[in-house]
């Protein structure tokens, strides 16, 4: 498995989604701490309102944990979880791991939610060591839960992805806008990314110089 010394250069785990989603948005969040909200990530924050307070319960023979720090030295990654979830099998004696992600809107095309997901698993591997097989998505407009191999495929995109972001990070610089119509129309950065106008020049220096020429 790959490996990062655990420094000022640890990911967040948020940002392995956000980089999947738009390498663009990943660096105006993550490198130059740019942040706005709409009605979705509005909707995404309320709906995390319930785990993003810390507390354990026990219920039905499973001990659950929300709003728990994890983080993975060797892979230099960190965050919260939003639930995880013990569960103590009956030919076992330590409990068993099974981290949940909540989500708004519904299952998607691409794995960004699968990696942040699989990254809380590396994460809990790290500190628990234990193995863990499978987490939970849970999206909000489903209000179901999406069962989550974490196979050897999902660990590889993973950590290719926390090599991506960290080295997005180290260089400071955030990639050209492009407009893309499912995507940017629903991000909240959209006013502060302005991917219609940037994207559609290429680059800041080649709007300046196409409006010096008109």
């Amino acid at each position: 498995m790959a490996s990062a010394p655990f420094s000022d250069e640890t990911i967040a785990l948020s940002a392995l989604q956000h980089y999947l989603f738009c390498p663009r948005q990943c660096a105006l969040i993550h490198v130059e701490q740019i942040w706005s909200e709409n009605v979705y990530t509005a909707e995404g924050r309320v709906l995390h309102e319930q785990a993003d307070l810390p507390r354990a319960e026990s219920r039905r023979g499973v001990r659950t944990v929300t709003a728990m720090p994890l983080s993975n030295a060797e892979l230099g990654i960190a965050g919260i979880a939003d639930v995880v979830e013990f569960h103590r099998l009956d030919n076992e004696q330590v409990e068993r791991a099974y981290p949940v992600e909540y989500k708004r809107g519904k299952p998607k095309a691409h794995r960004a939610d699968e990696v942040q997901l699989c990254a809380q698993t590396l994460c809990l591997e790290y500190m628990l060591k234990q193995s863990i097989l499978e987490g939970a998505l849970f999206y909000g407009k489903t209000r179901r839960r999406r069962v989550v191999p974490i196979d050897t495929e999902l660990r590889a995109l993973t950590i290719n992805t926390i090599e991506l972001v960290r080295a997005l990070v180290r260089d400071g610089l955030t990639p050209m806008a492009r407009y893309e119509a499912s995507r940017c129309d629903s991000c909240s950065l959209i006013d502060d990314c302005r991917p219609q106008m940037l994207g559609r020049h290429g680059s800041v220096k080649t709007w300046f110089e196409a409006q010096l020429k008109d």
